[in-house]
């Protein structure tokens, strides 16, 4: 199965998707962790 550009940019939006996803939960998490006075 040949893969086009179509294919590429398609799976280059989902990993650019998913880090983004990441980051967000990252950022979530250490804006809790410095809420709560970073008692970790």
């Amino acid at each position: 199965m040949a893969i086009t550009v179509q294919h590429k940019r398609q799976r280059v939006k989902n990993f650019a998707l998913a880090g983004f996803l990441i980051t967000l939960v990252v950022l979530f998490f250490f804006i809790t962790l410095v809420k709560m006075g970073g008692a970790a």
